[in-house]
Parts: structure tokens; C-alpha cells; sequence
């Protein structure tokens, strides 16, 4: 059985395309833990970088995914 292939950024400089995704990422309201995977970092440097770039981790109104209630 093998694992998923995903990348591994931890440790290394944000460029800016990952920061441009980071963004995308939370105005569609995905789950930091989703943002994660996505960028190959750990959930700590999520919220770090969330902080660094002023960016909110309010929801937006609306659920993940563009669920419908």
C-alpha cells in the first residue's frame, strides 16, 4: 500500500505563489488542515502565515466546499 504524494515545504521559504494559493484557499473557506496538504506545511505554519499576512480566519459566510444548508 502506498501513501499519497504530496510535497513538503516545511522549512522553506514561502514563495509567492504559495502565498497566492494560501489566499485563495481561505476566501473559498477550506479547512486549514486542507491548506495544509495542499501546501505541503504544517497546520503551525498555516496560522503563522495567516498572521504574517493579515489574513482572516473567519469564515466567509459560507460553508466548505460551496455546500448548500
Amino acid at each position: 500500500m502506498s501513501l499519497p504524494k504530496y510535497k513538503r515545504n516545511s522549512g522553506k521559504e514561502w514563495i509567492s505563489q504559495d502565498v497566492k494559493k494560501l489566499k485563495q484557499l481561505a476566501k473559498k473557506n477550506t479547512p486549514t488542515g486542507l491548506i495544509g496538504l495542499e501546501l505541503g506545511r504544517t497546520e503551525g505554519a498555516i496560522y503563522q502565515k495567516f498572521h504574517q499576512e493579515n489574513i482572516s480566519l473567519h469564515p466567509v459566510n459560507q460553508s466548505p466546499y460551496n455546500r448548500k444548508k
